[in-house]
């Protein structure tokens, strides 16, 4: 491997939290057989065995730094102030947070199906309208 892993890619890796660029890198040494990296996976491993945690690592696997779900979707919708958004997009473009593009992702697709259940509402709404207007102008009083 051309730079050899941080420990704290090592965790991150382990975790799969790493960008796929990085997470590809490292598992690719790995398969290659460069033996710094391994033994690195492995002191980590073993270290996390032991019951032995880094702050780095708590902060990873709990998140600590990532926009809540509502977050997300203020930030999808636009209504976040400026450095609220500025940082959630830091996290989403810079830092590339795998949990956090997915939940994005998800929040953008649930918006389309939405604006499309809007779409076929109203739709059906004008269907049912017209099919109706006869019977409201008052020409079938008395039938």
């Amino acid at each position: 491997m051309s730079d050899s892993p941080t420990t704290s890619e090592i965790e991150a890796f382990l975790d799969e939290s790493l960008p796929p660029e990085r997470m590809a890198a490292i598992e690719e040494a790995l398969r290659d057989g460069d033996d710094a990296v391994a033994a690195q996976v492995a002191e980590v491993n073993g270290r996390r065995d032991a019951g032995l945690h880094s702050l780095g690592e708590v902060w990873r696997r709990r998140r600590l730094t990532c926009p809540t779900r509502e977050q997300l979707g203020s930030y999808l919708l636009g209504v976040l102030d400026e450095g609220h958004a500025d940082y959630v997009r830091f996290h989403l473009e810079t830092v590339a947070c795998r949990w956090c593009i997915a939940s994005l992702e998800d929040l953008q697709a649930r918006q389309l199906q939405a604006e499309d259940g809007e779409g076929q509402a109203e739709q059906r709404r004008r269907r049912y309208f017209q099919s109706s207007v006869g019977r409201l102008d008052g020409s079938d009083a008395g039938k």
